[in-house]
């Protein structure tokens, strides 16, 4: 089983998808921990969301991101990075949906475009594979 998450074919396009999954997930991950800013927006949505285990999500989803990042920047069981990836867009799409406050996305439209489109990308490396690289 651990060897058909680690199969994929050699394909520099998906190697760069997957890459710039990554560098996104690292990123966001990181930023909400280091710039109040963006702690403070994230506690937001979360909030304006009535997303469920507050404090519990409030830490556990940044942490994830990061561990998500680190695993699609490295290809190290990318698959399983991006299967993690599809329900956390789902719900980033969901709060996009009901939170009407736009103060709460601060680097990003009020518009689901973002999580939309990760989504599809995620599914895709799940599919796919790491890729080259």
């Amino acid at each position: 089983m651990l060897e058909q998450l680690r199969k994929t074919v050699d394909d520099k396009g998906l190697g760069v998808i997957r890459i710039l999954l990554g560098l996104v997930f690292l990123s966001t991950g990181s930023m909400k921990f280091l710039i109040p800013m963006l702690w403070t927006a994230w506690s937001g949505q979360l909030t304006q969301a009535e997303i469920p285990f507050y404090t519990c999500n409030l830490y556990f989803v940044p942490i994830t991101e990061i561990l998500i990042g680190l695993l699609l920047l490295l290809g190290f069981y990318a698959r399983l990075g991006a299967l993690v990836v599809i329900p956390m867009m789902v719900v980033a799409t969901y709060v996009h949906m009901v939170v009407k406050d736009p103060s709460v996305f601060p680097l990003q439209p009020a518009e689901p475009v973002i999580p939309l489109v990760v989504l599809v990308l995620g599914a895709y490396v799940l599919w796919r594979g790491a890729g080259s690289w």
